[in-house]
Formats: structure tokens, C-alpha cells, sequence
């Protein structure tokens, strides 16, 4: 039997996926949780075998890819499976490097959820196709990625900070701000702030 928690901040998804996945004579969700605390709590107490994670777990709560961070830093880790509605090349980075060893979409079919929960078991990466073409395009050769901190650069331009207060946030210098800017434009193929938003938020990069 597979054990399974629950991090989600809806409780009509979380009562909806138990439905789904106890309906499964493999599958058994034993705990759920909203937030940080609560799955920290949980995982701790009930040790799952796999944690199906949401990236966004209310305004002003700690990310799912936080949470997926602090579980995995448990001295008994459980694997991580997203499954969320975020396909944005960010979204998916900070998940995969926080420790997620899956990333699955919540509008795929109930039987590709219990495949990926039994392949995360085993412990075998899962991901959803758009989430899988996002990376490849990544690693295809010739094409110049985005970097992380230049998704973050990216994501604080679209709340429209401008360089000072960049270099704030990022705890960096004016300068290196201006720096990664001139990468972004050159990558993006643009010659604006608000041209590089358009194009991040049009290539999936950032979220609108």
C-alpha cells in the first residue's frame, strides 16, 4: 500500500483527490494538510511514502515548492509529487530544485495521477508533457535558457519595481541588475522592460 498526504489550501480539491485515489486498492491517503506547518506536522507523525503537493497554498502562505524544501529536509524525506495548475518555466524550476521528483498538471486524466504517484513511489521522475517540452526546450542545443536569478530579475519587473528596488529584493548591486536586464533583453529578443514582460509571460516563463 502506497501512503499519501495531502498539501492543498482547498479543501474541495483535497476531499475530490481522497475520493479518487482511495477508490484505488493500491493507493491510500493517510493525512492532509494546508499549509507549512500542518505538513510538516503530518508527514512527521504519519511518515507517507509520497507527498502530492500544491505550489500555491493561499495569498501570503509559504509556497508548495517552500514546503516540498522543508519535507525534503526531514531526516526521513518522503517523495514529492506536485500537482498543480502552474506549467510556467519558474514555477517548475524552483519545484524540481526544491526536490520534487515529479510535476504533474491537475487537468491530467485520474489514471496518469495514479501512475505518477506509483512511478513517485518507486522513485521515478515524473512529469506532465507540457512540463517535460518546457525543460527540453532548456537544454536544446544552440538556445541561450533563461537563468533562475534572471526569472526572479523577470518576475520583479512584472510587479514593476524598477532597478533600485530590484537590487533591493535580489540583495544585489544596481549594476548587476543592469547586467542581467541587458542578458534578458538579448535572450528575449527585446529592447524594453515592458517587452521582456510581454515575451517571458507569452513564453511561459513567468506567470501573468
Amino acid at each position: 500500500m502506497i501512503r499519501i498526504v495531502l498539501v492543498d489550501d482547498h479543501p474541495v480539491v483535497r476531499a475530490g483527490l481522497r475520493a479518487l485515489i482511495d477508490g484505488q486498492d493500491d493507493l491510500s491517503v493517510i493525512g492532509e494538510a494546508d499549509g507549512l506547518d500542518r505538513a510538516l506536522a503530518t508527514v512527521t507523525a504519519d511518515r507517507p511514502d509520497v507527498v502530492l503537493m500544491d505550489l500555491s497554498l493561499g495569498a501570503g502562505a509559504v509556497g508548495g515548492a517552500d514546503v516540498t524544501a522543508a519535507l525534503r529536509a526531514l531526516d526521513e524525506p518522503p517523495e514529492v509529487l506536485v500537482l498543480t495548475t502552474y506549467d510556467t518555466e519558474s514555477d517548475i524550476l524552483r519545484a524540481l530544485d526544491a526536490g520534487a521528483r515529479g510535476y504533474l498538471l491537475k487537468d491530467a486524466p485520474p489514471d496518469e495521477l495514479f501512475a505518477g504517484i506509483r512511478a513517485t513511489a518507486r522513485g521515478e521522475t515524473v512529469l506532465a508533457p507540457s512540463v517535460a517540452a518546457t525543460l527540453v526546450r532548456r537544454t536544446t542545443p544552440g538556445a541561450t535558457p533563461i537563468t533562475e536569478r534572471e526569472v526572479e530579475v523577470l518576475e520583479l519587473l512584472s510587479r514593476g519595481l524598477g532597478n533600485k528596488e530590484m537590487a533591493r529584493e535580489l540583495f544585489v548591486s544596481e549594476a548587476t541588475v543592469k547586467s542581467h536586464l541587458s542578458h534578458i533583453y538579448t535572450k528575449l529578443g527585446v529592447d524594453t522592460r515592458a517587452g521582456a514582460v510581454a515575451a517571458a509571460i507569452e513564453r511561459r516563463i513567468i506567470r501573468t
